[in-house]
């Protein structure tokens, strides 16, 4: 019976999101909104909430987000992430200032103590490696000029996030200093090993993978990637970061067999992520959280455009390449959530999980909204003047 109850609901909600990207692509507008709402639909306090799945798909979720940055990854070889994570590093540095101060300047504000505001400015800092990849694929922005400096922010601030998920843990923890340090530690020791491993070892990896059954191909490097990601956050560090790399570490014909092997997969599990996102987030939370969330919210999309469009323009790229990076990298969301939920759970302040998930929810679905329908605008804007 459990069993029948189970496939019912995943069936019903996988049966749903395809009637809903049907919806979206006949608009002509990005389907992750609506992924979003109905997550809101089926979780706790939504109209039919789910009895038995969302285990599955929380799992499903980590799966989603695995495959996005993996692919994301197979874009581009370990020569081009160095090159463009050094050139890059001044906008990655303008990013967390201008991105994290309003989360921390609101939770000062409103009295939550410093523990919250570093929390808060976590929450507002990141965007969502998981959906800007999959906004970047939806739009074939993928070969774009201003592509590389999006994708060098966002692995810059997933290993900033490597370093500032161990502290926040820490502080949220009470541990001490020495303890907080060693934490630090084995985070930064992982990331060199596996970024290390991708760049200087990365034709063994690909000769280990490479098989000329396509069957066997899949199985080696989606296995390998949820082998790195996993052992990555075990370690304290992002499993985003990890499949990342392997993607990284994967170059030529062999990333070119996977990616389109991979698309269909990754297409599946990424829906699920953006239900379960919706998943966690209770509807009756929302509306006296709203309008703070609102104003912060267009705070922040007015910083990240600002971000975007100054490491563009430092890498010499034209204003419509400037606006299309500044809205790629609005979107909130796995990162955002997981700060939150860390803050909650170790008591930091209950508005705190209310006002993350309000905020990240409108950045989810205004971003991939504003990537399809400002963006068009706002590049005409730019050819004229």
């Amino acid at each position: 019976m459990h069993a029948a109850i189970l496939l019912l609901e995943i069936g019903g909600v996988l049966l749903g999101l395809g009637v809903l990207g049907a919806l979206a692509l006949r608009a002509g507008i990005s389907p992750i909104p609506l992924y979003l709402i109905a997550g809101l639909a089926f979780g706790q306090g939504g109209i039919l909430p789910l009895a038995t799945s969302e285990e599955f798909i929380s799992v499903g979720a980590e799966i989603g987000v695995v495959l996005l940055l993996l692919t994301l990854g197979l874009e581009y070889n370990a020569d081009e992430l160095v090159s463009s994570l050094r050139s890059n590093a001044r906008g990655g540095i303008v990013d967390i200032v201008l991105n994290a101060a309003p989360g921390a300047a609101i939770a000062l504000l409103l009295g939550w103590g410093p523990v919250a505001a570093i929390a808060m400015a976590g929450v507002t800092y990141a965007t969502s490696s998981g959906i800007t990849a999959k906004v970047l694929s939806d739009l074939g922005w993928i070969g774009n000029r201003e592509t590389p400096v999006v994708l060098s922010l966002l692995v810059f601030e997933d290993l900033t996030m490597a370093l500032y998920l161990p502290i926040l843990t820490a502080l949220l923890a009470g541990v001490s200093l020495v303890g907080g340090a060693i934490t630090v530690a084995i985070a930064l020791a992982t990331v060199s090993v596996v970024l290390l491993v991708a760049l200087r070892y990365g034709r063994f990896i690909e000769a280990f993978v490479s098989s000329p059954n396509n069957e066997v191909l899949l199985l080696k490097v989606v296995g390998l990637a949820m082998l790195v990601a996993g052992v990555a956050q075990q370690l304290q560090v992002s499993a985003a970061v990890g499949a990342f790399l392997v993607g990284i570490a994967l170059s030529g014909e062999l990333a070119e067999d996977a990616q389109q092997l991979l698309a269909p997969l990754r297409d599946l599990f990424a829906a699920v992520f953006f239900v379960f996102f919706g998943l966690q987030t209770d509807p009756s939370a929302i509306p006296p959280v709203a309008a703070l969330a609102f104003v912060l919210a267009l705070v922040s999309m007015a910083t990240k455009l600002a971000t975007g469009v100054y490491t563009a323009r430092r890498a010499g790229i034209a204003k419509p390449g400037q606006a299309r990076a500044g809205i790629a990298l609005i979107p909130r969301g796995e990162f955002n959530i997981v700060i939150a939920g860390l803050a909650v759970g170790a008591g930091a302040h209950p508005d705190l999980g209310p006002l993350a998930a309000t905020y990240v929810l409108i950045l989810a679905a205004f971003g991939p909204l504003a990537a399809r329908l400002v963006e068009p605008l706002i590049t005409k804007i730019a050819k004229r003047a």
